[in-house]
């Protein structure tokens, strides 16, 4: 990396430590740190759910399945794009508002337990362990991640790499809590927009424009054109499926929770919807354009940062897919501008993994040690708690990533599942049903989690090779309204709550 590059990165990095110092001296109280004190304008809540959505994966983990496998991949998009505009349309505005009528409820368990008016505490607990868990695993994706840019951008070993990125990254989420998360996120979104429009449109030009990489790319494997060659209904199906996954993403809910009106949804929906689309095709662009560029340029250079080529059938090829974001950065741009677009990538993994860590240190501050141990505890305690749960899970997130050989992709989707599946049916039952009851919550959540685990690990081939989030929700759903309808019905209380949040 040159020194120029190297300079702009480092002016990124310490730019978004300083907002993280600024959010410090905004964070009073266990509802600043994890909530922002419900004042996101629509812009900044939109831009930064999308960005902690997106994540790593927009800019290495997708166009990397494109490269290496055609648009064939490019169903999952398609899938993503449609489950995020609903969970604008139909989700945003009515969490907002019954979550503030639901007692307040500044975390998702929050929300469920006085949802549902669950003295007991065992839906809350269960809840911040079903989001303990996979956020454990979505964390350790980007960590991945960011060790894969650090590894290629600075020539060091994997290990050195992964320290890094988690370091830098855990740093401000510590400090800021949600309002750093939600800024830092903002201007990453733009980034990551910004990023995504460039790298394709000058990839494409270098080549000698559209007509050209189309036919580079139908010339290496004319089926790399066809989104429905040698992809089965299976396929399709768990692809497209990972748009019901937007429904139970907490760190993505947590965004619509803090809105400072729900007025701002219209607005929020029309700017995160359009940045997200526009995203998506710069990352299909992005892969495409990658495989016809290096077949035929000049990449040699590649090898100065790290970057190994291999031949497949004739065909050189990236031995790792998932850098051919990086490996156009260093290649096409003026070291500025690739230490911006380095930025950029790293945005992308910082802007969920903050998300992350920040959904989880507030489910044990306010989940577990509040709720059990603790009531007593004072505003200041609980934020300190969960700063110090930030840095305990991202120590474990560090060692579940220690494999060289993990894709984000890999671990994006099963923990992408594991929200989806646990917690996707149950937010829109509680939202629009008002027959559910706890116990039926209780056991659609259970079920839909254990089943996505079950699925992932322990059956494969034939129609296990279906997502697993597919099977997870479907259950989950049947499971839920089965045993509200079975059991006793919800309290008059609890009625009362559901038409409030109704009329408003």
């Amino acid at each position: 990396m040159g020194t120029a590059t190297l300079i702009t990165f480092i002016i990124y990095l310490l730019g978004m430590l300083g907002i993280g110092f600024a959010a410090y001296k905004m964070t009073s109280n266990l509802s600043d740190y994890v909530l922002g004190g419900r004042r996101l304008g629509p812009g900044v809540a939109a831009l930064s759910a999308g960005a902690s959505d997106m994540s790593g994966w927009l800019l290495l983990g997708l166009p990397g399945a494109i490269y290496a496998a055609g648009l064939g991949e490019a169903w999952i998009g398609v899938g993503l794009a449609i489950g995020a505009y609903l969970n604008w349309q139909f989700v945003a505005r009515r969490l907002r508002v019954y979550t503030e009528v639901a007692n307040d409820s500044i975390t998702v368990p929050d929300y469920l337990e006085n949802r549902f008016h669950d003295n007991s505490h065992i839906l809350r607990v269960i809840s911040a362990l079903v989001i303990l868990l996979f956020f454990t695993f979505y964390t350790s994706s980007g960590m991945v991640a960011g060790a894969k840019l650090f590894e290629a951008s600075f020539g060091l070993s994997y290990t050195q790499a992964l320290w890094i990125g988690a370091i830098v990254t855990i740093s401000y989420t510590f400090l800021g809590g949600f309002l750093a998360v939600s800024w830092t996120d903002f201007v990453q979104g733009i980034l990551m927009f910004a990023a995504l429009i460039a790298v394709p449109l000058v990839a494409i030009t270098e080549i000698g424009g559209w007509d050209a990489t189309i036919n580079a790319v139908g010339n290496i494997e004319a089926s790399n054109l066809n989104m429905v060659s040698g992809v089965g209904l299976l396929a399709i199906i768990s692809s497209m499926a990972w748009g019901l996954g937007y429904f139970g993403q907490p760190h993505i809910l947590v965004r619509f929770m803090a809105l400072r009106s729900p007025k701002d949804v219209p607005k929020a929906r029309f700017i995160g919807v359009t940045w997200m689309v526009l995203g998506l095709y710069g990352a299909i662009f992005t892969g495409l354009a990658g495989l016809a560029y290096i077949n035929s340029q000049d990449v040699g250079m590649l090898s100065e940062f790290g970057i190994t080529l291999i031949n497949e059938n004739g065909v050189q090829m990236l031995d790792d897919p998932e850098k051919v974001f990086i490996a156009f950065s260093q290649v096409l741009f003026h070291p500025v501008i690739a230490g911006i677009l380095l930025a950029a990538i790293l945005s992308a993994i910082m802007s969920t993994i903050d998300s992350q860590l920040l959904v989880s240190s507030s489910a044990l501050a306010e989940d577990f040690y509040k709720a059990i141990f603790r009531k007593q505890a004072t505003e200041r305690e609980l934020v300190w708690v969960g700063r110090i749960a930030v840095a305990g899970i991202a120590l474990i997130a560090v060692m579940l990533a220690q494999n060289p050989d993990s894709t984000v992709l890999e671990l994006v989707s099963y923990a992408w599942a594991g929200f989806g599946a646990a917690f996707g049916p149950i937010i829109i039952l509680s939202l629009f049903w008002k027959g559910i009851t706890r116990n039926g919550a209780l056991a659609g959540m259970i079920v839909g989690a254990v089943t996505v685990v079950v699925w992932a690990d322990f059956l494969n081939g034939g129609i296990f090779d279906l997502y697993e989030i597919v099977p997870g929700f479907i259950l989950n759903l049947i499971v839920a309204i089965v045993v509200s309808l079975a059991g006793p019905k919800p309290s008059k209380e609890i009625i009362a709550s559901f038409e409030e949040a109704s009329r408003r």
